[in-house]
Protein backbone atom coordinates (compact mmCIF):
# COMPACT_ATOMS: atom_id res chain seq x y z
CA UNK A 1 0.00 0.00 0.00
CA UNK A 2 1.76 2.82 -1.18
CA UNK A 3 -0.55 6.24 -0.60
CA UNK A 4 -4.30 7.28 0.09
CA UNK A 5 -4.09 9.08 -2.45
CA UNK A 6 -4.07 5.96 -4.64
CA UNK A 7 -7.63 4.91 -3.17
CA UNK A 8 -9.43 7.64 -4.29
CA UNK A 9 -10.77 5.81 -7.36
CA UNK A 10 -13.59 3.37 -7.12
CA UNK A 11 -12.05 0.69 -9.12
CA UNK A 12 -8.57 0.89 -7.23
CA UNK A 13 -10.83 0.70 -3.60
CA UNK A 14 -12.74 -2.36 -5.15
CA UNK A 15 -9.31 -3.91 -6.39
CA UNK A 16 -7.86 -3.44 -2.75
CA UNK A 17 -11.16 -5.16 -1.04
CA UNK A 18 -10.75 -7.99 -3.26
CA UNK A 19 -7.38 -8.53 -2.75
CA UNK A 20 -7.48 -8.50 0.99
CA UNK A 21 -10.52 -10.57 0.83
CA UNK A 22 -8.17 -13.17 -1.18
CA UNK A 23 -5.26 -12.65 1.71
CA UNK A 24 -7.01 -12.52 4.44
CA UNK A 25 -10.29 -13.97 4.89
CA UNK A 26 -9.78 -18.01 4.58
CA UNK A 27 -7.10 -17.18 7.65
CA UNK A 28 -10.36 -15.53 9.52
CA UNK A 29 -12.93 -17.89 8.81
CA UNK A 30 -10.04 -21.02 9.65
CA UNK A 31 -10.20 -18.38 12.85
CA UNK A 32 -14.14 -17.97 13.53
CA UNK A 33 -14.52 -21.94 12.65
CA UNK A 34 -12.38 -23.32 15.36
CA UNK A 35 -13.78 -20.72 18.00
CA UNK A 36 -17.20 -22.25 17.39
CA UNK A 37 -18.43 -19.88 14.84
CA UNK A 38 -19.54 -20.94 10.83
CA UNK A 39 -19.04 -19.77 7.93
CA UNK A 40 -22.45 -16.62 7.68
CA UNK A 41 -20.78 -14.83 10.99
CA UNK A 42 -17.22 -15.40 9.56
CA UNK A 43 -17.97 -13.55 6.56
CA UNK A 44 -19.64 -10.90 9.38
CA UNK A 45 -16.69 -10.50 11.22
CA UNK A 46 -14.43 -10.18 8.31
CA UNK A 47 -16.55 -7.44 6.97
CA UNK A 48 -16.47 -5.71 9.79
CA UNK A 49 -12.98 -5.91 10.54
CA UNK A 50 -12.45 -4.99 6.64
CA UNK A 51 -14.07 -1.03 7.36
CA UNK A 52 -12.02 -0.85 10.43
CA UNK A 53 -9.24 -1.55 8.93
CA UNK A 54 -10.04 1.02 5.74
CA UNK A 55 -11.00 3.39 7.92
CA UNK A 56 -7.73 3.24 9.42
CA UNK A 57 -5.98 3.55 6.58
CA UNK A 58 -8.35 6.45 4.64
CA UNK A 59 -7.81 8.41 8.24
CA UNK A 60 -3.77 8.41 8.21
CA UNK A 61 -4.16 7.29 11.74
CA UNK A 62 -2.47 3.18 10.86
CA UNK A 63 1.71 3.61 11.19
CA UNK A 64 2.94 1.26 8.14
CA UNK A 65 1.10 -1.35 8.54
CA UNK A 66 3.69 -4.23 7.23
CA UNK A 67 1.43 -7.52 6.97
CA UNK A 68 -2.41 -6.59 6.07
CA UNK A 69 -3.68 -9.78 6.61
CA UNK A 70 -2.03 -10.58 9.83
CA UNK A 71 -3.41 -7.09 10.91
CA UNK A 72 -6.86 -7.52 9.76
CA UNK A 73 -6.79 -11.27 11.56
CA UNK A 74 -6.10 -9.61 14.59
CA UNK A 75 -9.08 -7.10 14.01
CA UNK A 76 -11.07 -10.21 13.37
CA UNK A 77 -9.94 -12.12 16.53
CA UNK A 78 -10.77 -8.65 18.65
CA UNK A 79 -14.42 -8.62 17.09
CA UNK A 80 -15.17 -12.33 17.79
CA UNK A 81 -13.85 -12.24 21.27
CA UNK A 82 -16.04 -9.00 22.17
CA UNK A 83 -18.96 -10.72 20.16
CA UNK A 84 -18.28 -14.09 22.38
CA UNK A 85 -18.54 -11.97 25.21
CA UNK A 86 -21.51 -9.89 25.19
CA UNK A 87 -23.41 -13.11 24.30
CA UNK A 88 -21.90 -14.96 27.58
CA UNK A 89 -23.24 -10.97 29.19
CA UNK A 90 -26.62 -12.30 27.70
CA UNK A 91 -26.93 -15.43 29.07
CA UNK A 92 -30.25 -15.62 30.92
CA UNK A 93 -30.13 -16.88 34.56
CA UNK A 94 -32.01 -20.19 33.34
CA UNK A 95 -29.13 -20.93 31.33
CA UNK A 96 -26.30 -20.25 34.06
CA UNK A 97 -28.74 -22.64 36.40
CA UNK A 98 -28.60 -25.25 34.07
CA UNK A 99 -24.79 -25.28 33.23
CA UNK A 100 -23.08 -27.60 35.15
CA UNK A 101 -20.84 -25.82 37.98
CA UNK A 102 -17.25 -26.73 38.56
CA UNK A 103 -16.88 -25.86 42.41
CA UNK A 104 -13.30 -26.69 42.77
CA UNK A 105 -10.86 -25.77 40.21
CA UNK A 106 -7.51 -27.75 41.55
CA UNK A 107 -5.76 -28.87 39.10
CA UNK A 108 -4.61 -32.51 39.58
CA UNK A 109 -0.63 -32.37 39.25
CA UNK A 110 -0.85 -36.27 38.88
CA UNK A 111 -3.10 -36.08 35.62
CA UNK A 112 -0.93 -33.28 34.01
CA UNK A 113 2.86 -35.34 34.88
CA UNK A 114 1.28 -38.39 33.15
CA UNK A 115 0.14 -36.28 30.41
CA UNK A 116 3.53 -34.66 30.23
CA UNK A 117 5.57 -37.94 30.72
CA UNK A 118 3.86 -39.12 27.49
CA UNK A 119 6.59 -37.19 25.92
CA UNK A 120 9.98 -38.76 27.17
CA UNK A 121 12.13 -37.82 30.09
CA UNK A 122 14.27 -35.76 28.15
CA UNK A 123 11.47 -33.71 26.79
CA UNK A 124 10.31 -33.54 30.67
CA UNK A 125 13.98 -32.40 31.25
CA UNK A 126 13.95 -29.45 28.63
CA UNK A 127 10.57 -28.26 29.53
CA UNK A 128 10.86 -28.16 33.22
CA UNK A 129 14.21 -26.24 32.55
CA UNK A 130 12.68 -23.66 30.38
CA UNK A 131 9.02 -22.96 31.98
CA UNK A 132 9.76 -23.65 35.42
CA UNK A 133 13.36 -22.62 36.37
CA UNK A 134 13.61 -20.05 33.08
CA UNK A 135 16.63 -21.43 31.51
CA UNK A 136 17.41 -19.27 28.14
CA UNK A 137 17.10 -21.43 24.94
CA UNK A 138 21.34 -21.00 24.56
CA UNK A 139 21.58 -22.35 28.19
CA UNK A 140 19.30 -25.33 27.35
CA UNK A 141 21.27 -26.10 23.93
CA UNK A 142 24.41 -25.73 25.90
CA UNK A 143 22.98 -28.27 29.05
CA UNK A 144 21.56 -30.58 26.33
CA UNK A 145 24.11 -30.85 24.02
CA UNK A 146 22.46 -29.49 21.26
CA UNK A 147 24.40 -27.70 18.29
CA UNK A 148 22.60 -24.48 18.87
CA UNK A 149 20.18 -22.39 20.02
CA UNK A 150 17.82 -23.24 16.73
CA UNK A 151 18.25 -26.50 17.20
CA UNK A 152 17.15 -26.06 20.92
CA UNK A 153 14.02 -24.72 20.06
CA UNK A 154 12.93 -27.09 17.42
CA UNK A 155 13.52 -30.05 19.96
CA UNK A 156 11.43 -27.71 22.23
CA UNK A 157 8.69 -27.16 19.75
CA UNK A 158 9.04 -31.28 18.90
CA UNK A 159 7.90 -31.65 22.52
CA UNK A 160 5.55 -29.56 22.97
CA UNK A 161 4.06 -31.18 19.91
CA UNK A 162 4.15 -34.79 21.26
CA UNK A 163 1.86 -33.34 24.16
CA UNK A 164 -0.34 -31.84 21.69
CA UNK A 165 -1.15 -35.11 19.82
CA UNK A 166 -1.43 -37.01 23.02
CA UNK A 167 -4.47 -34.32 24.05
CA UNK A 168 -5.83 -34.70 20.44
CA UNK A 169 -5.66 -38.36 20.41
CA UNK A 170 -7.47 -38.54 24.15
CA UNK A 171 -9.74 -35.98 23.13
CA UNK A 172 -8.91 -34.51 26.43
CA UNK A 173 -10.40 -31.49 27.68
CA UNK A 174 -9.68 -28.79 30.67
CA UNK A 175 -12.30 -30.52 32.46
CA UNK A 176 -10.27 -33.68 32.29
CA UNK A 177 -7.54 -32.41 34.82
CA UNK A 178 -9.36 -31.08 37.15
CA UNK A 179 -9.87 -32.74 40.64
Amino acid sequence: MSEISVLKDFQEKQLLFMELYKKAFPAVARYISRKGGNYEKAKDIFQDALIIYYEKLVSGSYSHINNEKAYILGIAKHLWCRKLESNENNDTIENALSEPEITETNLSSDKIMRLLETAGQKCMDMLRAFYYYKASISEIAQHFGYSGTRSATVQKYKCIEKIRETVKEKSLAYEDFIE
